[in-house]
């Protein structure tokens, strides 16, 4: 009975020597290259080619996965059914995960490659000293347009997408901050606004806009425009960029009045379960190769000073794309404007889509 007492002890004494070795064993995998990190992204924002490179330098097997807005990936995050490791959020939807606590602070001494940062990019209110986030790509709000399909128009404000000429030939981006932004701003306001006077005033001025309007849609923006089946477009920089590299005829412009300057960002929100495969695949694309590679493949604006200098200059140069100082002056970063005003802000969204349908 003894013996088989002293073997029960010994096999329960080896079983747990064996749980820790696996566990210390997985553990320094995912500190030195092994192990697995789950990405959450904007669809189509990575070269995928960049991962698989991560992936086989660093022996780290990644899970990709994508949002269609800021709302729906803090909603996902909060909720925390998926360990998400790394994240890509705009900068208003940073402020607002930490005031959810939701983000776990970036060691900054494991990003060595935040040197190839432009420091126009780092420490901005949104994040002051990155405690939280590293710049992944930035660019504007404006409007996509094609020439050959219009007479004359250039598009210097946001008034002329009410030319009447215009009719059904205007696309807009389905969401509630770049469409009532662009009513703001072409009144002369803030796209922050939180009046609801202003934010009544725009709403109605929007209204007007109806008889110019195609469609409210996504992604599928970009195709049109290609097809050249309409003429117009709100849009951002990037997917303005997409459309003129298949057709060369369109033009991209942000309007004199001021219009949105964007920074989406690199996190790792609390969820994660492999915080240190985090840090290597948020430094990783800062690596300026990576980097440049990632900013043609995806054609939105890089942060990265050092890919700059391995990209086309014709490209760097161009100031609808990377515009000078100057022209930042009259562009605004979105600011979180709580719960409460961002539900008016959708409320107005809606009641303009609903007008739309009239």
């Amino acid at each position: 009975m003894k013996s088989i007492v002293q073997t029960s002890i010994a096999i329960l004494i080896v079983s747990a020597l064996l749980i820790y070795v696996v566990s210390a064993l997985e553990k320094g995998s995912s500190a030195s290259g092994g192990g697995t990190i789950t990405v959450y992204n904007w669809g189509e924002y990575i070269d995928p080619e960049l991962v698989a490179q991560f992936e086989e330098e660093t022996n780290i097997n990644v899970i990709y996965e994508t949002f269609d807005s800021n709302e729906a990936m803090m909603t996902k995050i909060e909720q925390g059914g998926t360990s998400y490791d790394v994240a890509m959020p705009s900068e208003y939807a940073i402020e607002k995960m930490k005031e959810n606590d939701l983000l776990i602070p970036i060691d900054l001494e494991k990003i060595p490659n935040l040197q190839n940062i432009d420091p126009y990019f780092l420490d901005l209110p949104f994040d002051p000293g990155n405690k939280y986030s590293i710049p992944y790509f930035w660019g504007t709000v404006g409007i996509a347009f094609n020439p050959s399909l219009l007479d004359g128009q250039t598009f210097e404000s946001w008034d002329d997408l009410w030319d009447p000429s215009l009719k059904q030939e205007v696309i807009l981006v389905d969401s509630a901050r770049e469409v009532i932004g662009m009513g703001l701003n072409s009144l002369g306001y803030s796209l922050n606004s939180t009046d609801l006077g202003e934010l009544r005033e725009a709403t109605d001025k929007l209204k007007t806009l109806g008889p110019n309007t195609k469609a409210i849609i996504g992604d599928e923006i970009v195709e049109m425009m290609r097809r050249e089946e309409a003429a117009v477009a709100l849009t951002w920089s990037g997917q303005a960029a997409d459309m003129m590299y298949v057709n060369e005829e369109i033009d991209f412009s942000v309007p004199e009045e001021g219009s949105n300057l964007w920074f989406d960002n690199m996190i790792i929100p609390k969820t994660a379960d492999n915080v240190e495969g985090a840090h290597a695949f948020i430094n990783f694309m800062l690596d300026a190769e990576v980097a440049a590679q990632n900013a043609e493949y995806v054609g939105y604006s890089t942060p990265n000073q050092a890919a700059m200098e391995l990209m086309d200059p014709e490209v760097t140069g161009d100031d609808r794309f990377y515009p000078t100082e100057e022209m930042r002056e009259r562009l605004e970063v979105y600011e979180n404007l709580g719960l409460e005003m961002l539900g008016v802000y959708n409320e107005l969204f809606l009641e303009f889509k609903m007008d739309m349908e009239k």
